[in-house]
């Protein structure tokens, strides 16, 4: 059945193919039904607008409660977009990928579903590829699910950081082949996930073509509450 879901889905994808001219490849290399986690990179917050719109199947994603509770023509605008898009709201101060943060991904996998995660943690404002943090490879030993890999390249010019408005732009988005783990359970180890984190982000860096830092990043309101801002 043709929901509103759809309707949405149809529209976002339609104006970007229109005003942005973008380059997608590899959609057919999503699963058509099971459990999933898209592992992208992260260069703008429009990146999963952007993932929802042309992957076939719903995606949900972890995003910041705040984004939800910004104030004036930011925030209006990013509620309208989580109409759209699927997100587990994460309160400041609580980290994205920390088991409790991850628990509503397992149920959501567990049902069968895709879950998108970006390893980095938030966008890189640089255009260097971060190292990523091991939610993602502790959501795939956990569940057996595959990881998609997905490369992002150019949407930062969509939305600069900063900006409310949004700007026609052409980007690209490459999707790569399913990476594939044993469901272990609790019985995974810290040497499994690490060894996975770099399989993906290295697949990752092959399909956005980042250049690589092996520290992890830091989002500017982290920086803040830490006193550094």
């Amino acid at each position: 059945m043709f929901t509103q879901y759809d309707l949405t889905k149809a529209t976002v994808a339609r104006a970007l193919k229109l005003l942005c001219r973008p380059v997608v490849t590899g959609l057919d290399r999503l699963p058509e039904t099971g459990p999933v986690i898209v592992a992208s990179n992260h260069l703008s917050f429009l990146d999963s607008v952007i993932i929802s719109a042309f992957l076939p199947r719903r995606v949900k994603f972890i995003a910041k409660a705040e984004y939800v509770n910004s104030p004036g023509l930011k925030g209006r605008l990013m509620r309208e977009a989580f109409e759209f898009i699927d997100i587990i709201p994460v309160a400041r101060g609580q980290q994205s990928e920390s088991v409790a943060a991850l628990a509503p991904a397992v149920e959501h996998l567990e049902r069968g579903c895709v879950f998108g995660i970006y390893p980095e943690g938030t966008r890189s404002r640089d255009g260097y590829l971060y190292r990523g943090h091991s939610g993602v490879a502790y959501l795939a030993h956990l569940t057996g699910a595959p990881v998609l890999p997905v490369g992002m390249i150019g949407t930062q010019r969509l939305q600069p950081p900063g900006a409310t408005m949004i700007r026609p732009a052409k980007f690209e988005m490459h999707v790569g082949e399913p990476i594939t783990v044993a469901r272990s359970g609790e019985r995974q180890t810290g040497r499994m996930r690490k060894e996975l984190v770099e399989e993906v982000m290295t697949t990752i860096a092959g399909l956005s073509g980042q250049p690589r830092k092996d520290v992890y990043n830091v989002s500017p309101s982290a920086e803040k509450d830490l006193g550094r801002g």
